[in-house]
Formats: C-alpha cells, structure tokens, sequence
C-alpha cells in the first residue's frame, strides 16, 4: 500500500482525522498544543485555529461547525471563526482525569471517553453527549479511553483501554445508547504496541492504530488481523476513511515524548499521512445538538 505523507509539520499528538464530506478537507487536532487543523488534499491549503485548553477529539455538527471533547467537557467549534462554546463540563481539576477520543454514533450523539492523566489507573469513564447537551456515564474502568467505533449494524460497539492493551467490544442498542456483555475483542502483544485511535469500514473491518507499534491493523469482525499497515512513524494515533470514494485512510501521529535519537530514527512523527486502502470507509454521523 502506498502511504503519503501529505501533512509534514508535525504535532506534538496530532489525534482525531475527521473527513468533512461536504467541504473535502480532514480536520484533526492536536492536543498537546491545543488546534484545531484542517487539510484540503486538492488545494493543499491548511488552516489552523488555536484552542483555549486541551482538545481530544471532535466529530460534525448538524447545525454546522463541529462539536468537540476539550479537558474537562464538551464544546461547540464554529467555522470558519474556531469560535468555541462550551456545553457542559462533567470534570474538574480535582478529578485527576481529561477527556480523550470520542466519536458521533449513527442517532446523532457525541462520545468520549477520559484518561488518567498519569496513564495508570483505572479511573477513566465514557460518557455520552445527548441532543440536549445532557452528559450522561455509560462505562467506567479505563486508564486511557481510545478508539471508539461502532459497527456498520450498530449492534457492536468498540472502544481500547490502551495501557491494557486491549481492545473490547460491547452489545450495543442504538435507540437507547446502552451498552452491554463487555468482551475482550483483541489483545496486543508487546511488540504490536499499544491499541489507540480506530475507525470501521463498510464491511464491517475494524482498522486500529499502534501507539508504539509503527502500524495500523485492520482487524476482522472475528478479531482476526486480516492487513497490517507498517508505518514511517513510531506512534501512529488515530486513522479515518476520506476522500471522494471514501477508500482513503487518513493517520494521525504523535512526537511527543521522544528524545532526540528517537526523533532521529522517525522524522515524520507527528505528521498527517494518506494510505490507498482499496476498502470504502463509512461517512461520520453528525452530533445533532
């Protein structure tokens, strides 16, 4: 698979790709240096806009610009001004936790999930985003909430507890939200890396990327790795399909927390990069608050 680098000023950890269908671009964010960014591939024309706290994650808004996960709770991002709103926020300083990744399910509501901010103990929560800006707990016991994805059925949730290692699935009843029978759905040996930021494809393929780990698998319903995707960066992030015919993958990465020999042996980390995959992706739902 050809893999382009198409975004070569790195991120400190540049997270959550987004293909806006509309405008062509991919959005994404970098958290450690609180951005928003934004990539149109036909122009090459890039956009910035700085945040006021940490942002982990964003998803499409329905009555325009986006919604967003920032530190302590969710936020509206209006375009093209990246003026932010805050809508509720769940967390305090106190709690020892921030928001992290998160995505819009297919009935128009907004999860995140938060980590520790040590990355050890299991005080992390998933919460989810009503219409009504109302936030509610759907899952406790992470110390890095990652990768949340459902898939194209709706039956099947996932989401990575990364410091585990393991990426688990739930049950998942789209009218109501609720989750349900929690199940390891894969678990990474040592030399893979760590599971983080994953998207689904039309078939149902659940593509994931490893922190750590040079890759992105793509991994069967079944949890069979079926395509492994060796990458020029250490610590691939997070990864969505984009493009006119939905077959591009767009990946995130990170340069955070390398030192200068590390940084030496992969000089692109924390750029964006482009692989042809030949699978169509699925479009984002939109946030309907």
């Amino acid at each position: 698979m050809h893999i382009e680098c198409i975004y070569d000023e790195p991120a400190i950890l540049g997270e959550s790709p987004l293909w806006h269908p509309k405008e062509q671009v991919l959005y994404w964010v970098d958290i450690e240096k609180p951005a928003l960014h934004c990539f149109d591939p036909q122009t090459q024309q890039h956009r910035m806009w700085s945040m006021p706290t940490a942002i982990g994650c964003i998803a499409l808004r329905a009555t325009g610009g986006l919604v967003a996960a920032m530190r302590y709770g969710f936020a509206s991002i209006a375009l093209p001004t990246g003026e932010v709103t805050m809508l509720t926020s769940p967390l305090t300083d106190a709690d020892g936790v921030m928001f992290n990744d998160g995505k819009c399910d297919r009935a128009g509501r907004f999860w995140a999930g938060t980590k520790d901010i040590a990355e050890q103990a299991d005080i992390g929560s998933l919460y989810k985003l009503d219409a009504n800006n109302h936030c509610t707990e759907m899952a406790k016991g992470f110390a890095v909430t990652n990768g949340v994805a459902w898939s194209p059925d709706n039956t099947t949730f996932y989401v990575c507890n990364s410091p585990a290692r393991i990426i688990y699935q739930y049950d998942f009843a789209i009218e109501s939200g609720a989750l349900s029978n929690k199940r390891v759905f894969a678990e990474l040996p040592a030399e893979s890396g760590y599971p983080d930021g994953l998207t689904v494809d039309s078939e149902g393929g659940i593509w994931n990327a490893h922190w750590d780990g040079w890759r992105v698998t793509r991994y069967l319903p079944t949890g069979k790795i079926d395509v492994v995707i060796k990458m020029p960066v250490r610590r691939p992030t997070s990864c969505c399909f984009g493009g006119a015919d939905l077959k591009t993958l767009y990946v995130t990465s990170a340069s955070t927390r390398m030192n200068t020999e590390e940084l030496k042996e992969n000089p692109l980390a924390g750029c964006v990069f482009a692989v042809e995959v030949g699978v169509r992706g699925l479009l984002e739902p939109h946030f309907l608050g």
